[in-house]
């Protein structure tokens, strides 16, 4: 095998694919890339049994061939090379040699023939989005999916279509954030599946921040998305998801509006006494058009004022600092409206104009006397 292309364009390529190799593995060549040369092109897959990614980019091909290489040492060698054309070739002996300018490197690889075939997806139906829409959406849900793998389920994110609207929803035992988007080109009309948490974060990582579309392929057992020149498939999760609208109270007693910047600012500067060793909730009172806070841990105490539009007389309720700034850095408006019922009941985040586009819940956290 034997191949040329720009530096530049194998490193993404290679970086891509890369996500998608084992970090550790009893197969050793989950823990390579699997590199396919043809045509005018080069193929490369990152495969942990999971999840896979296949790249291609654009190479001059003189001989055509397929070898397996080390994930973390190619992308190292490709990473240093200097900025030019790059060329690959290889031989019968596994020996592979990558020269760069003045810079050469000889590795040995493996066979491709031990390197498992990654799941193809048996078309079913297929929604197309842009590919800022879907950074969005996960970015704006991802931080509450589980990793406790006692509920595998939970470790990905509910994906729902009705009416083509597509609802995105991810809940950990402790807090629920859910997302809506109208899509225009849907060939689903009904239906639900659930991708894995760490798939969807390789997919926010490769779609760009631009309108150019992105493709999910629905498979019986598998999803595929197609963004550009690369292809993420991942199997999907079996199991009972929450029913979320079930969770949701659906009345509450208390309305707040408040400025999401101000208000995460007073969380941010009462959470300076809590630490990963010192933990401490975040005691709130919702009092007249002011919410007060405060923290108290053996580092010491802090107070703080935010001013907010509405009362809920006084109400005292306790939340965890971590879950309460993940919700507010993920939502997706500058005004909020927070939804009350109890100092026991879940807290309800949803935008101040009265769209249904986000949703955030978090469990409150039972406060002590003295606390």
């Amino acid at each position: 095998m034997k191949f040329s292309c720009e530096k530049t364009l194998l490193q993404t390529a290679v970086n891509t694919a890369s996500h998608a190799a084992a970090a550790k593995s009893t197969i050793p060549s989950l823990e390579g890339l699997l590199i396919e040369a043809s045509g005018s092109s080069v193929v490369i897959s990152g495969y942990d049994l999971k999840t896979g990614i296949r790249t291609r980019v654009s190479a001059d091909v003189v001989e055509p061939g397929a070898i397996v290489l080390n994930a973390r040492l190619f992308s190292d060698i490709v990473r240093r090379m200097p900025d030019d054309f790059l060329t690959f070739e290889s031989g019968n002996s596994m020996n592979v040699t990558v020269t760069c300018g003045m810079s050469v490197f000889e590795i040995m690889g493996t066979s491709a023939e031990d390197y498992p075939e990654m799941p193809s997806v048996d078309y079913q139906k297929s929604i197309t989005i842009p590919q800022n829409v879907m950074r969005s959406i996960i970015s704006e849900t991802n931080f509450a999916v589980s990793d406790n793998e006692s509920r595998p389920i939970h470790t990905g994110s509910l994906f729902e279509i009705s009416e083509g609207v597509l609802t995105v929803v991810a809940v950990d035992g402790y807090r629920l954030a859910m997302r809506r988007e109208r899509i225009e080109d849907s060939e689903i009309d009904k239906g639900s599946f659930v991708v894995p948490g760490a798939a969807l974060s390789e997919v926010e990582k490769i779609a760009s921040d631009t309108d150019d579309t992105l493709k999910l392929t629905l498979g019986s057992k598998h999803v595929l998305f197609t963004i550009g020149e690369t292809e993420l498939i991942s199997r999907r999760l079996e199991g009972e998801f929450l029913n979320y609208r079930q969770a949701i109270p659906q009345n509450t007693n208390f309305t707040i509006e408040i400025d999401r910047r101000g208000f995460m600012n007073s969380v941010e500067r009462v959470s300076l006494m809590i630490s990963d060793r010192l933990k401490s909730p975040v005691r709130c009172v919702f009092g007249d058009n002011k919410v007060r806070m405060q923290t108290v841990t053996a580092l010491g105490r802090a107070t703080d004022e935010c001013e907010v539009k509405g009362s809920a007389d006084d109400l005292e309720i306790g939340f965890n600092n971590r879950y309460m700034l993940d919700a507010l850095k993920a939502a997706p408006a500058d005004k909020l409206k927070v939804l009350l019922t109890s100092g026991i009941s879940p807290c309800v985040i949803i935008p101040a104009d009265g769209s249904d586009k986000f949703l955030y819940m978090i469990l409150p956290v039972r406060l002590k006397a003295g606390e």
